[in-house]
């Protein structure tokens, strides 16, 4: 697809016994970010506007893949795996979102892109609002995915109510010391299928083989306690975004998508407090996972997104997506 595909490696891969999926028209880099080795799977056009993609828990940059295609005939394309996901470095840091911003930020110059657009979602979405807060001058536009924000969209108390507390438990659960390593170590699979099943409007999203390829990473050396640095870090994060918007708000132009059954029904109007240019999509037939559940709708969405914001006009991929 594009002559990025035969370029070299920046460094080695850190995670060798974990298996690497290929995308037609990508290929793989690992950069030092601030002395933590990311990977990055990047493609498309690279004379094009850059969009850099990051996912959540419990998924990896692979959550794009059915995304990614739809934007590189387009765009120059890269998703990136933040510390403690997928084959980047799971290095025993903090894991607050600028500190982890700071280190994804890192990577995307050593990609040598200077400036670029930021779609992300969950745990993805909290570091890409912190990497906005910090790096506005870089950054064209932010795109957030269905993610309670610490802080911003992330409510201080975790609902009791049987008919809401199925989607937030795991925030209380993750910050017990100890306990979920006991209870989870051996048992990745079961606990990553719950969420990508339970989460998803449709429980056949996910296959065996996915639900076995996301596992895997989480399983792998340091990514279970990866995964719950984030939340157990969440606190931090929540101040330090606080301690910034003390100083500015959000200035670039910023993208609130939402699943139709996602977690968050309106995550335009959960971010307008805090940005001067915000919209909204409703994604139909979404739930929490919305990159999986409808790509192309999401391809959609961020690609008018941008293009307006480019001077294009603005009108290609709606379709599939409702606007507020």
């Amino acid at each position: 697809m594009n002559d990025l595909a035969s370029a070299p490696h920046v460094c080695g891969n850190p995670v060798r016994g974990l298996p690497l999926p290929d995308l037609a028209g990508f290929a793989h880099r690992w950069v030092d970010a601030d002395g933590v080795r990311l990977h990055a799977v990047e493609g498309g056009r690279p004379d094009a506007p850059a969009v850099v993609l990051l996912a959540g828990f419990p998924q990896t940059w692979w959550a794009w893949r059915k995304v990614m295609p739809d934007l590189a005939d387009r765009f120059h394309v890269v998703a990136i795996d933040l510390p403690g996901q997928g084959h980047s470095e799971r290095p025993d840091i903090s894991y607050d979102t600028h500190t982890v911003a700071a280190r994804v930020h890192a990577a995307v110059e050593a990609l040598g892109i200077s400036a670029y657009w930021l779609a992300a979602h969950d745990i993805g979405a909290w570091v890409a609002f912190s990497l906005a807060l910090e790096h506005q001058s870089q950054l064209r536009g932010v795109a957030l995915l269905d993610a309670g924000i610490p802080g911003i969209t992330l409510p201080d108390a975790v609902p009791t109510d049987a008919e809401r507390a199925w989607k937030t438990w795991h925030f209380a659960f993750h910050l017990v010391p100890d306990l979920p390593e006991t209870l989870l170590t051996g048992r990745e699979r079961e606990y990553v299928g719950w969420f990508l099943r339970a989460k998803s409007l449709s429980p056949d999203t996910f296959d065996d083989a996915e639900i076995e390829r996301y596992a895997a990473s989480v399983a792998a050396e340091g990514g279970l306690r990866a995964s719950l640095a984030y939340y157990r870090d969440a606190a931090e994060s929540a101040r330090k975004n606080h301690e910034a918007l003390e100083q500015q708000r959000l200035t670039v132009p910023v993208l609130g998508i939402s699943g139709s059954h996602g977690s968050i029904p309106d995550m335009a109007a959960s971010l307008r407090p805090w940005a001067d240019h915000t919209t909204g999509v409703v994604v139909p037939d979404a739930g929490h996972f919305i990159p999986d559940e409808q790509p192309a709708a999401v391809a959609a969405a961020l690609a008018a997104f941008i293009t307006e914001d480019e001077g294009g006009e603005g009108d290609e991929g709606d379709e599939g997506a409702e606007g507020e």
